[in-house]
């Protein structure tokens, strides 16, 4: 269960496995494998934590180019879809010139 955000405390900042997991909506097994394999998080303690951002970043590089971006209450999903739409149509005649 996560604990209410103390006063001061950075929002963009995850910490700790659980945390972490929920913003990739991943099990805690899978956020701790990447982090084996290079997702950016920082031991503080015996804690772990990373950022929102730096987490986006890395999912971007991972994902080879594509677009990729956690939803959050904030996001626009219809303006995320037409991204994501125009970014597959871009790449798709991409390979049409090509071949």
């Amino acid at each position: 269960m996560d604990k209410p955000p103390t006063p001061g405390a950075d929002p963009d900042i995850l910490k700790g496995w659980q945390q972490i997991a929920a913003f990739l909506g991943q099990p805690v097994s899978v956020a701790q494998r990447w982090a084996a394999e290079g997702m950016p998080v920082r031991k503080q303690g015996r804690y772990v934590e990373s950022s929102r951002e730096e987490l986006n970043r890395w999912l971007g590089r991972e994902s080879a180019g594509e677009p990729v971006q956690i939803a959050t209450p904030e996001t626009d999903l219809s303006a995320e879809l037409k991204r994501g739409l125009a970014f597959h149509r871009k790449s798709r005649g991409q390979r049409k010139n090509a071949a």
